[in-house]
């Protein structure tokens, strides 16, 4: 067994100890959570858990205590969810449209060009939240907060001014919709979560990608790639949650103080992109990327196909996915 393995195993093994002692009221002297989160230390979501965890374990006077498990140390990505779900990991903080296929209004956010500024996404999710939480709710987890990322641009390793020009590229995909775009332009979509993207960069194993600034940044994407196209396509959020059987073992100021912090982490997260996406641009162009807005025909060229994935996400939401969106648009 590796070594990795072996520390994992000790890692998950005493989570579940940790689920199961919820039920002795010995365990509210002190308790260890873990919480698994997929992206880099100090990238600023993993910045924000840190803080968050620092909260609870001060506002509990150390009754519980979090440990954040960062880039995919503990889970890959996909995997958060559902250690979360079984009772593997108290909490967890995941990508919400990694799991559209499990729900289209996991992906409400990723819905292109309905919400790209951050005044437009905070919209969104106000009249999207609720369903968040009551499909969470049916699986065992509480929503606690969710924070955005910057708005989604395309890197690639060379000029690109029409949508043709990206046809044979070899495309990262992470979510539903940006698989989906990869097939319709033509490009060869290779599923790379976020803590993998590094070597797939340098590997070769894929030359373009959608993302934002910070995700550029954080896998040094100016050492193999060249471009970086400001298409604000979509602002995808990132969810925190837990198990609700663990959240419900807790006394009711513990309760109390997880939800206060959620609350301040949540105003928090979204202050710190919407103050750190031009400073990811720039540090973009510092290292020798062309950052720039898409010519016309492209942007038209996504826009487009943002229709077309448009259309395919509200036949799959059908009625209630419709609800959403016209109760956004009247916001």
């Amino acid at each position: 067994m590796k070594r990795s393995d072996f520390i994992k195993g000790l890692l998950v093994a005493g989570v579940a100890a940790g689920t199961l002692a919820f039920a002795a009221p010995a365990a509210f002297a002190q308790a260890k959570w873990n919480l698994p989160a997929a992206y880099p230390a100090d990238n600023p979501h993993s910045e924000n858990l840190a803080t968050f965890a620092k909260d609870v374990e001060t506002a509990t006077g150390g009754k519980l205590s979090i440990t954040v498990h960062a880039n995919a140390a503990l889970f890959k990505a996909p995997e958060i969810k559902r250690a979360v779900q079984t009772g593997q990991a108290q909490m967890g903080e995941v990508l919400m449209s990694l799991h559209e296929n499990e729900d289209p209004v996991f992906g409400i956010d990723v819905v292109p060009f309905l919400a790209t500024s951050f005044a437009e996404s905070k919209k969104l999710y106000a009249a999207s939240k609720a369903a968040v939480e009551k499909k969470l709710d049916s699986q065992g987890i509480k929503l606690l907060f969710m924070v955005p990322w910057a708005p989604q641009g395309v890197y690639a390793k060379k000029e690109i001014n029409t949508i043709e020009d990206m046809k044979g590229l070899k495309w990262r995909a992470y979510n539903v919709g940006t698989t989906r775009l990869g097939e319709l332009l033509g490009m060869q979509a290779v599923t790379i979560q976020a803590a993998e993207l590094p070597q797939a960069l340098a590997t070769g194993v894929v030359n373009s990608f959608m993302s934002s600034g910070g995700t550029g940044y954080d896998s040094k994407a100016w050492e193999t790639l060249t471009h970086f196209y400001d298409v604000q396509a979509w602002i995808p959020k990132n969810a925190t949650f837990v198990n609700k059987a663990a959240f419900a073992a807790l006394d009711k100021p513990t309760q109390d103080a997880i939800l206060k912090a959620s609350a301040d982490a949540e105003a928090r997260g979204w202050k710190m992109w919407e103050e750190k996406t031009n400073w990811y641009l720039d540090q973009l162009k510092a290292k020798g990327m062309k950052v720039q807005a898409p010519s016309p025909a492209l942007k038209d060229g996504f826009k487009k196909a943002g229709e077309t994935l448009t259309a395919d996400w509200l036949k799959k939401a059908g009625t209630d996915g419709q609800a959403i969106v016209d109760a956004y648009k009247k916001m």
